[in-house]
């Protein structure tokens, strides 16, 4: 199970860090992304290549431990909380049952993150499904003074536009459980279809680099909050 993040248990992960910066296991655990699966038609499944490529770029550019995979979650299964981080995308139609609905809210109580990705057509049924979620909650547009933004590269101007989609200004949502922004959710933006491989999209060297930038930021900060 995904472990409960309160303030004690930061304050003893920082001192485990600390002390594995002198004494280094020899292996430790390596973060994954679970590539969320949904019923309800949409392609849950597209661009497999994106979260490999994101992790392989953590791996290169920062001192995360990554494992550059790709692995589907089912929310009806406990294998969920295995992921610190989900992952959600796709084109159109999701639907959840009552049983991930139960299953997702618990994870995200619990410490967990979820990152949602509207690739083009997500936008209503995705909203409609949170909402099952944490039916006492609504996306709030997050400021760009938020530190995802800048925790580690600059996007203080909001997320780059990868795609253009209905040309319309990239956005960001979230829902916090508490003070902690658990569901972020990427609007006109598309940043996961620039961190699939090169022939995939055909995007440029530039908009691939800002893509991976913006994911790493994603990644990064989950990972410390």
């Amino acid at each position: 199970m995904l472990k409960i993040v309160t303030y004690s248990m930061r304050l003893i992960t920082f001192i485990l860090f600390s002390i594995l910066i002198v004494f280094p296991l020899q292996s430790a655990e390596k973060i994954k992304i679970g590539r969320v699966k949904y019923s309800g038609g949409g392609d849950w499944y597209n661009d497999p290549t994106s979260e490999v490529n994101l992790l392989s770029y953590i791996k290169k550019n920062t001192n995360t431990i990554a494992e550059p995979v790709y692995e589907y979650v089912d929310l009806e299964s406990d294998n969920l909380f295995d992921y610190p981080i989900l992952f959600l995308t796709g084109h159109g139609n999701v639907n959840f049952s009552n049983k991930e609905i139960k299953n997702l809210r618990l994870y995200l109580e619990n410490g967990g993150f979820l990152y949602i990705d509207d690739d083009y057509g997500l936008d209503p049924y995705i909203r409609k499904e949170m909402k099952k979620v944490f039916d006492d909650k609504e996306f709030l547009e997050i400021p760009f003074t938020h530190p995802i933004y800048t925790i580690q590269y600059d996007f203080s101007s909001g997320p780059p536009k990868i795609h253009e989609h209905d040309d319309k200004k990239p956005q960001s949502f979230g829902i916090f459980v508490g003070d902690r922004l658990s569901v972020f959710y990427t609007v006109e933006s598309n940043p996961s279809d620039g961190w699939a491989d090169p022939d995939v999209h055909n995007d440029s060297p530039e908009l691939r680099e800002k893509a991976l930038q913006f994911g790493t930021n994603i990644i990064i900060w989950a990972l410390i909050n």
